[in-house]
């Protein structure tokens, strides 16, 4: 018996309210039953030669596309949000039905905007380079939509404004590395939407990567003040506030100068003493030849073995009380009152309030 309804799997109809309650908007189905009465019309005329039927045949895929990119683009429409917190719930309760996924989460809090906030924006490259490493495949076919859209827009970002491009390139050979492992094992896990989808991704990421690679930084040539204006001690103290050593190394082939400040074995103790033990040390030891400790060289050392202490600007906070991940509202001017980023109900909320790293992000949805 065939089916007489409208489809299910259609998006719905388009409602607007008026005095006389609601009222359905009727332009976009005009526009799509006048495509399929022109197609209706074309299908009447009898056809006499094989060049015709396969005109035809064309006009009506070309017809079904057309309204199938409408339905697509009105879907797509509805699957970004910019909500600043998110209740996270991992059991169903009487209140609530279902839990909380990390590709829901991912979709509903915004970090499109995030990327554009320079205290924000290494956190959430940082957290799609987490996700790029174990997590990808766990991500529904919208939440991997938006990582791959938030991903273009952070590409444009650097590309426009040349900030922290090593960190990019980072991310993008994480992400083509676990890109290649899903294809070539295609079959042995469980890939959200089609093969090619996921082959046009890795050239994308190959792309970009190329992008990157051919990436110039432009001379200053407007004669304003410059690294190499600034007194030694000056220079001496931005190196000195540099957590991480490949900042350092890369500030260093700036100029001689920054050569021979990066080269201290002073910062470099300094380095390895903020980020590691000292029991990490001695398993890690190396000498030069005049018996001195090699502390750049252990850096590095160490950093292959044990973890380094990560730096942000801001990130996402996550209330013990409410049970609800939020960005936290940053106010410009100490007279205004504080806002909390949520409808929090706790007496004193910010005793309650817990920074979020990436890997914390990510194993609160570890069911």
């Amino acid at each position: 018996m065939p089916f007489l309804g409208q489809d299910w799997r259609s998006p719905g109809w388009s409602w607007i309210k008026t005095e006389d309650g609601w009222k359905r908007c009727d332009s976009c189905s005009r526009e799509l039953g006048r495509e399929s009465d022109q197609c209706n019309i074309s299908h009447n005329i009898i056809l006499n030669s094989e060049d015709e039927e396969i005109f035809n045949e064309e006009q009506e895929y070309a017809s079904k596309k057309r309204k199938k990119d409408h339905f697509r683009n009105d879907t797509n429409a509805q699957s970004f949000y910019r909500e600043k917190w998110i209740y996270v719930h991992k059991e169903s309760t009487k209140e609530r039905h279902g839990y909380c996924t990390l590709g829901e989460a991912f979709n509903r809090l915004d970090f499109s905007s995030a990327i554009q906030d320079i205290r924000r924006f290494n956190y959430v490259v940082k957290l799609l380079q987490l996700i790029a490493k174990s997590q990808l495949t766990s991500l529904s076919g919208v939440a991997q939509k938006n990582y791959f859209n938030i991903l273009d827009k952070i590409v444009q970002k650097v590309l426009d404004d040349h900030h922290n491009p090593r960190l990019i390139k980072d991310l993008l050979q994480d992400l083509s590395s676990t890109l290649c492992i899903l294809i070539r094992g295609v079959g042995k896990s469980v890939l959200v939407g089609n093969i090619n989808i996921w082959i046009c991704r890795l050239e994308t990421v190959l792309t970009w990567q190329q992008q990157l690679q051919n990436l110039q930084m432009s001379k200053q040539v407007d004669g304003r003040l410059t690294l190499s204006d600034l007194p030694l001690h000056m220079l001496n103290n931005i190196l000195y506030r540099f957590s991480d050593g490949w900042d350092i190394v890369t500030l260093g082939q700036v100029t001689p100068t920054l050569y021979m400040l990066s080269e201290d074995r002073r910062l470099w103790k300094r380095l390895c003493q903020y980020h590691f033990a000292e029991k990490q040390f001695c398993r890690h030891l190396i000498l030069s030849e005049k018996g001195h400790i090699e502390w750049k060289l252990m850096y590095f050392a160490l950093q292959k073995c044990y973890p380094t202490k990560e730096q942000y600007g801001d990130t996402l906070h996550f209330c013990r009380h409410c049970s609800i991940l939020f960005w936290k509202a940053l106010t410009l001017t100490l007279s205004l009152p504080q806002d909390s980023g949520h409808p929090c109900t706790a007496a004193d909320p910010d005793s309650c309030f817990t920074p979020v790293s990436p890997q914390h992000f990510i194993d609160l949805f570890k069911f």
